[in-house]
């Protein structure tokens, strides 16, 4: 799965009228991304069983409340290899399903991180990275933990595009700080050159999740970064264990680089 080109810019989005513990990871795309390709199929997946350490492209899954009760055993048995899960909004509100996803998905052996949905226009990136941080957002070095992720999607917030830089890296480095991790970020190529100006000043930090939503050989890149290392490439997806559709996933890379990702090594 090879990198693709950038994103040709598009208008920019309006101010996300997502309501605080309401967004999801793909939530805010269907008011303002327009260069979302319709999901015709799934790409093929590893066959449950056959998975190796060398594995290429593991696949996962992003879940949150919406996705109701999930029995992680079986998600482990279809061959997911990891999963990001919804922890917190804003500076006021965390998922409640976070905890039981979070510890189950532990149990089961998925590779697991958390991510945070921003709303830049209600608080500062410092304010609510200190609040991800701690509630469900911290890292640890125990095999199957992931850095935590920034979800910025939905509208622009109202912010230039030199003030939606300030604020993300303000989140990075306050996050940074208080886990020692570099945050990954999670965007589509229209919000990223639209709301940012495809500004390349996390190039060099954060692992970029992109959303693209096709069933192409590889994902676009937003303009600033050079690749993707996990890709949301459907939001329809059926996995063992979860009821209705779900987001499906890729890591870009082999499982010992997923590995490496989560232990935050070379």
């Amino acid at each position: 799965m090879a990198a693709a080109g950038t994103a040709s810019a598009t208008p920019v989005p309006v101010a996300s009228s997502i309501p605080v513990g309401q967004g999801y990871m793909g939530a805010g795309y269907a008011q303002d991304n327009k260069d979302f390709k319709p999901v015709t199929g799934q790409l093929q997946l590893n066959t449950p069983g056959t998975v190796t350490p060398d594995a290429a492209n593991p696949p996962g899954i992003d879940v949150s409340h919406y996705q109701g009760s999930i029995n992680w055993s079986s998600v482990k048995a279809a061959g997911i290899q990891f999963a990001y899960i919804k922890a917190t909004e804003s500076t006021t509100y965390k998922d409640p399903d976070f905890s039981a996803n979070y510890l189950n998905a532990y149990n089961a052996k998925v590779i697991r991180g958390a991510y945070h949905f921003a709303h830049p226009d209600l608080s500062s990136g410092a304010a609510q990275a200190t609040y991800f941080a701690a509630n469900g957002g911290a890292w640890s070095a125990d095999n199957l933990t992931l850095p935590g992720m920034l979800d910025l999607e939905g509208g622009c917030y109202g912010l230039s595009a030199a003030s939606m830089q300030s604020w993300i890296l303000d989140f990075y480095n306050t996050y940074k700080a208080k886990t020692g991790r570099d945050i990954v970020i999670y965007t589509s190529p229209s919000w990223w050159n639209s709301c940012t100006g495809g500004w390349s000043g996390m190039s060099t930090r954060s692992p970029l999740f992109v959303a693209d939503w096709t069933t192409a050989a590889s994902p676009v890149i937003p303009g600033g970064f050079p690749y993707a290392t996990l890709w949301q490439y459907a939001d329809n997806g059926s996995v063992s264990g979860i009821s209705g559709a779900v987001d499906r996933d890729y890591f870009i890379g082999t499982s010992a680089r997923l590995l490496a990702l989560a232990n935050n090594t070379p």
